[in-house]
């Protein structure tokens, strides 16, 4: 089926929001349970390489403009709410394209549960935190921003096989 063809319409993309909803949940459930049992800074180690921690970002990606005078809130709240519209659209003019829309609906996820918590706290809750041996420490991230790179991994993934298919 090509690109552009859809399957069934605005029902053809109900699975897709569904799993962008489940995502949804299971990142702000998790936060809740982060919000709920650790203060702002308190870390719980798992295991040599991964432990949990609160921690609050007001910026985007790897902190990005985590420094600013406060209206990168709003910004990337507006950018979270064109994509998922954006997302949305797509959706509905590509359902039958499984690994796309999958892609899609991770991102969607993902973009939903930061933009809310941008929306209720001002910050993103992270709290899943990778280290090595206690010196080099990955960025602390959350469902949400899981669910966003395996998306995006799946686009990729989704346009390799399609300029592959079409040789």
């Amino acid at each position: 089926m090509a690109r552009g063809a859809t399957v069934g319409g605005s029902r053809g993309m109900l699975p897709w929001v569904g799993l962008a909803l489940i995502l949804l949940i299971a990142d702000q459930l998790t936060k809740i349970l982060i919000l709920g049992a650790f203060r702002l800074g308190d870390s719980t180690y798992v295991t040599s390489f991964f432990n949990v921690v609160r921690v609050h970002n007001t910026g985007a990606a790897f902190s990005f403009l985590a420094a600013a005078s406060g209206w990168q809130r709003w910004f990337f709240t507006a950018i979270g709410v064109a994509a998922a519209l954006f997302i949305l659209w797509m959706l509905r003019s590509h359902p039958g394209q499984k690994l796309f829309s999958f892609a899609l609906a991770c991102i969607l996820g993902g973009a939903v549960g930061n933009v809310v918590d941008r929306l209720m706290h001002g910050y993103v809750v992270d709290f899943l935190q990778f280290h090595w041996s206690n010196r080099w420490y990955f960025p602390a991230f959350n469902v949400a921003d899981a669910a966003i790179t395996i998306g995006a991994g799946a686009l990729i993934l989704d346009e390799v096989l399609r300029v592959r298919r079409s040789r």
